[in-house]
């Protein structure tokens, strides 16, 4: 395995791919959980990167992982989210909404360089880096079976789903 980071991301090359080995990593959970690619190993599943917790598209995007847990379980796939946001943030958010699934904070953002989610942005004339909302589907090889980045709420966690189900056959 390669080496990791001191928040246990791998240093990535340039954007992670589909058909790579996922980067490695290694965060802190909601709930006292961890979360690790390690921990993953032999299991499908869904790695998302979202900006901040308790904010309409990030609700939107874990409410709705949230609501496809039972068809994603039975395909034997889990959830895990991630933000930059530090844990008293994330546990707030998890339990405001009853979110199930591990929200993992990245708040040194090693984890999305790794991915290559932490981008520079811009907001009326300014610039900023910041986590691009993307999706990773994680084969149980532990290689990415599909990415999406840029991803627009609407829509998304069905074709994250169909993508699933695909993948569990």
């Amino acid at each position: 395995m390669s080496a990791t980071t001191e928040a246990g991301a791998t240093p990535a090359a340039g954007p992670a791919a589909e058909g790579q080995e996922a980067p490695d990593f290694r965060m802190p959970a909601s709930g006292g959980r961890e979360v690790s690619l390690a921990a993953m190993k032999g299991r499908p599943f869904v790695l998302y990167f979202y900006p901040k917790a308790d904010t309409p598209g990030c609700t939107k995007e874990a409410c709705g992982f949230q609501e496809a847990l039972p068809a994603l379980g039975k395909l034997g796939i889990e959830v895990i989210g991630v933000s930059p946001d530090k844990l008293p943030a994330i546990e707030k958010f998890a339990q405001k909404y009853g979110l199930q699934f591990p929200l993992a904070s990245d708040a040194d953002h090693k984890v999305a360089e790794a991915y290559g989610v932490w981008v520079e942005k811009s907001m009326y004339g300014r610039t900023y880096m910041g986590m691009e909302r993307s999706t990773f589907l994680i084969g149980a090889d532990g290689r990415i079976a599909k990415v999406w980045r840029k991803v627009k709420v609407p829509g998304h966690v069905a074709a994250v789903a169909k993508a699933a189900e695909a993948l569990a056959r």
